[in-house]
């Protein structure tokens, strides 16, 4: 009798589940046209995103390449599907309807296989975790004021004293809105100093980032913010595009497809760091939720989704989260993915905030990474006043992403993995990290030093002269190149030109017209730029 209710409320419940709409991911099989895409990548990829692949040794991939429209459309035309959010990088679209629809477009020839969002249609188990309610990651010579705790902290003032403050460098933002940013004080000198490059509401499918929530105002306030005496972001000079990719109303896995879809973008037009104050461990749909065993590195979609975008080259910081003092304290996704730096809340003491979220993560790593002041900090507010007393590991993430940034700005020819070993290796518990402070907290004074000292890096000031050029390049140093060799790439990341550099003339008479670039390499430096070919 026991037997037979079981199974009674187990038909219950999977019939209730089988006419209930559901998120779930469709991929596909293959992208038909991919060959016509990787012969002409500037038609997927902007030229500063290419030339970040090249200057870090980068090959174009079939990932690079948009998903199959065609596919898309199919997918969307399908009886009761709507289509939320698509990955090139993952090839899958993320859709919405009830679970008999779902399963019905696993008939269409290219699709390769579906995945739920509730785990329980994917096998047997079912697995439950507490709903959350929405709660982003927050608790209630330049002249800092009040802001210069949070950059002094990581000596970020002294990146700024030598004029690396993010110049060339570009920084993607997801969040969940920038309300007035485009018309508060705060951010007078970004756009003055066109700083904004642009950005994407993925969750209205608009330009319009200027709406639907503040988070991302206060966020973005401490890299760029700008207010003499009283705010100074730690990345002033950076240049931004702005994504919203979190949906205040709920707490569902389409914004883990936002974020990527995001990251995506952020890669196409070249950024260089992505910061995320956002973070994913339960959903407002029980069976949605991530558990603990799923913190592993690369099992959640937008975990999934930030380590590709490392992988493309770009620096990715997310915080790691406010939960440290509940009973599910662990840093979540996509924070704690293998190649993103999680980012710790200390308060102005340099002791942890009690609010920030710990490992390890479930495969034992280290986690947090890294921590900055998330505690007394100094941000902007929707309104153009500024809040002395924001909290929580959202502005913990973004301080120190522009305080990387402005550190990258000084050597720009390291690569993401050379600058995330260097600002490791600079943190306070570097030799003796925990789960509480991870690496703890960068001394980027410490970090300059280590670079200048280093192999990646070099005092070398090489020019590579005419550019544009026509015939003849010529390379001058301001000291001697031992054992150099001269190499150039096509703006696919093919070599097509490689020589030993025992002369300072080099003969490209025989090379198209078009865009290039070059590497000169020596024993243990490498210099990279990009030459046009007239």
């Amino acid at each position: 009798m026991i037997k037979r209710i079981l199974l009674f409320l187990w038909l219950g419940f999977s019939i209730n589940n089988y006419a209930q709409e559901q998120d779930a991911w469709v991929y596909f099989r293959d992208k038909p046209n991919a060959s016509s895409y990787l012969n002409n990548p500037l038609s997927m990829l902007t030229q500063r995103a290419l030339d970040r692949r090249v200057a870090q040794n980068i090959s174009l991939q079939i990932n690079d390449v948009p998903v199959e429209q065609s596919y898309i459309d199919a997918v969307e035309n399908a009886t009761g599907i709507t289509v939320k959010a698509k990955s090139k990088w993952l090839n899958c679209v993320h859709v919405r309807g009830t679970q008999a629809d779902i399963q019905n477009v696993s008939t269409l020839v290219f699709v390769d296989h579906i995945v739920f969002a509730n785990a329980s249609l994917n096998k047997l188990a079912f697995t439950n975790t507490s709903p959350v309610n929405k709660q982003l990651d927050v608790q209630t010579n330049f002249n800092y004021g009040n802001s210069g705790s949070q950059i002094q902290m990581l000596n970020g003032h002294i990146l700024h004293q030598q004029n690396y403050t993010g110049a060339g460098k570009i920084i993607a933002v997801l969040d969940s809105g920038f309300i007035n940013v485009n018309t508060t004080a705060p951010f007078q000198r970004m756009y003055a100093n066109n700083l904004y490059l642009g950005g994407y509401n993925f969750v209205n499918n608009s330009t319009d980032v200027y709406a639907l929530h503040n988070h991302g105002t206060m966020v973005l306030s401490t890299m760029v913010g700008y207010v003499d005496g009283q705010l100074v972001g730690t990345a002033p000079d950076a240049q931004y595009y702005l994504y919203v990719t979190e949906d205040v109303t709920q707490e569902n896995p389409v914004e883990e497809s936002y974020w990527v879809a995001a990251a995506e973008e952020a890669d196409r037009v070249g950024a260089d760091v992505i910061t995320s104050s956002l973070g994913y461990f339960a959903f407002d749909n029980p069976a949605y939720g991530h558990s603990y065993n799923d913190m592993t590195g690369n099992s959640a979609f937008a975990s999934r989704g930030a380590n590709i975008a490392f992988s493309k080259g770009m620096v990715v910081l997310a915080s790691a989260g406010n939960s440290g003092g509940s009973s599910q304290p662990h840093v979540g996704v996509p924070a704690e993915a293998t190649n993103v730096l999680a980012v710790g809340a200390v308060q102005p003491n340099e002791t942890v905030a009690s609010f920030s979220s710990i490992g390890p993560s479930f495969d034992g790593r280290i986690k947090p990474d890294l921590m900055a002041q998330g505690q007394g900090d100094t941000v902007a507010t929707t309104s153009g006043t500024l809040n002395n007393n924001g909290a929580g590991t959202s502005f913990a993430c973004p301080i120190l992403a522009g305080a990387i940034t402005s550190f990258w700005s000084a050597f720009p020819n390291l690569t993401n993995q050379q600058v995330v070993n260097l600002v490791k290796q600079s943190a306070d518990r570097f030799n003796n990290p925990n789960n509480t402070y991870g690496y703890g907290i960068p001394d980027f004074q410490l970090a300059l030093t280590n670079a200048l000292s280093s192999n990646t890096t070099s005092a070398i000031n090489l020019k590579v002269y005419p550019n544009p050029v026509s015939d003849t390049l010529y390379i001058s140093e301001n000291t001697i190149l031992s054992n150099a060799y001269f190499t150039l790439y096509n703006i696919l990341g093919q070599e097509i030109l490689h020589t030993v550099l025992n002369a300072n003339a080099i003969s490209v008479a025989s090379l198209q017209s078009g865009t290039y670039i070059y590497k000169v390499q020596t024993d243990n430096q490498s210099f990279f730029g990009k030459m046009i070919k007239k």
